[in-house]
């Protein structure tokens, strides 16, 4: 049978479709709610079609949970960006509706080549949960360090502490005895933030420990690149997937947003900083920076060349995240395609050995790209979960000449 298309307009309660035809004919529509009963009412419906595709627009928000559910189910799944949704509905009539929303999607998945098709990955939604986790207690961290620093300058005025650890908040509070009922109340608050603080914290460190080894056991070498932890990996493979869909180092620096926009004019020519991109891979790699930074790193070397050569310092910042992202795309891709060569050349004595070249350092990146992070028409790299093994060499991001 013809192949149809399926345009979801999802929401956390009810997800909208539409299904039309290669020819943008609309053969039928529908709202669901997204409980069992919706969903399996939802397939039932669509059931009449076996050659459908299903376009969802926000795979990675609120789309996540009904595209993975589809996956789970056997079913062909592809990534619809919100932007050129937006675009098709300019030529749509009428009010903003689901139902608009919904062709809208159906309406790009038929016209656009090359969408991300998704793929089901247990490991990695598995990564992504405990990344996401990791980051609301870190958050929660934060909160409960504020808390506890507003207690303690209550409590001894002037000796407030920066970078405050839960030890240090333990010793602080052995040495306060206040007399009076309100001082009493507040070392009693204070010790109940410290509690929650070390909980907190106890939390956070178990599952840093558990993002180690799920990404050792992908067979990553992510963190042998300087500054790049548990935490840095985890949030790279969870959000990337299958770095296939980028066609180069350009259009991966543009979804990370380190590539800089082009803000020419006339004979005027100058980038601006883009605000566009995954925030949190730009979160991720702007640790990984700050990290080099601190140390003695190849990565400092050259923001010290830089600002020696003129830039600010945030613009130094924003060339050596630049190189990162860059860094990161080469060993994603060489992660890719050392997991497929052991798929097709791994004897039955075992896996091949891991090569111990280097593959962070290259040539000095170009800046000045503005592609945007479509999907290429590369064949897909995602390697299958390896077993763990044991780096035997450190990378290094070596510096540009």
């Amino acid at each position: 049978m013809a192949k149809v298309f399926i345009g979801v307009d999802p929401h956390k309660l009810s997800a909208t479709i539409e299904v039309v035809d290669d020819r943008e004919t609309v053969l039928a529509t529908g709202r669901f709610t997204t409980d069992k009963a919706g969903y399996a009412a939802m397939r039932k419906h669509v059931h009449a079609w076996p050659g459908r595709e299903w376009a969802i627009e926000g795979s990675n928000g609120a789309g996540r949970p009904l595209a993975q559910r589809l996956l789970a189910d056997g079913e062909h799944v592809v990534d619809v960006p919100a932007k050129l949704s937006a675009r098709a509905r300019l030529f749509d009539t009428g009010h903003k509706t689901d139902a608009h929303d919904a062709h809208a999607v159906a309406v790009v998945a038929v016209r656009t080549k090359g969408l991300r098709v998704l793929s089901y990955d247990v490991e990695l939604e598995a990564l992504r949960m405990l990344a996401d986790r990791r980051e609301e207690l870190t958050r929660q961290r934060v909160q409960t360090v504020n808390r506890l620093q507003r207690l303690l300058c209550e409590l001894i005025p002037g000796k407030g502490k920066k970078d405050l650890t839960a030890l240090q908040a333990k010793a602080i509070l052995g040495s306060v005895r206040p007399g009076d009922l309100a001082g009493k109340t507040r070392r009693r608050l204070a010790v109940e933030q410290l509690t929650d603080l070390f909980t907190v914290d106890k939390k956070i460190k178990a599952i840093t420990k558990e993002l180690k080894v799920m990404v050792s056991a992908r067979g990553s070498r992510l963190m042998e690149l300087r500054g790049v932890g548990p935490v840095v990996a985890a949030r790279v493979l969870a959000d990337v997937g299958d770095v296939a869909r980028f066609a180069d180092r350009n259009r991966f620096a543009s979804w990370t947003g380190t590539a800089p926009i082009e803000a020419s004019s006339g004979e005027i020519v100058r980038h601006r900083l883009s605000r566009a991109g995954n925030r949190k891979m730009n979160h991720m790699i702007h640790i990984a920076a700050t990290t080099q930074i601190r140390l003695d790193t190849p990565g400092r070397a050259y923001y010290l060349r830089k600002i020696a050569a003129g830039k600010t310092r945030a613009e130094a910042m924003r060339c050596l995240k630049r190189r990162i992202s860059d860094a990161l795309y080469r060993q994603l891709r060489a992660d890719a395609d050392s997991g497929r060569d052991e798929q097709v050349d791994a004897g039955p004595g075992g896996h091949r050995g891991a090569s111990h070249e280097s593959s962070a350092a290259g040539s000095h990146p170009h800046t000045g790209t503005s592609d945007q992070p479509l999907p290429g028409p590369a064949p897909t790299t995602l390697p299958a979960p390896g077993p763990a093994r044991k780096a035997n060499t450190v990378r290094h991001l070596e510096p540009a000449s």
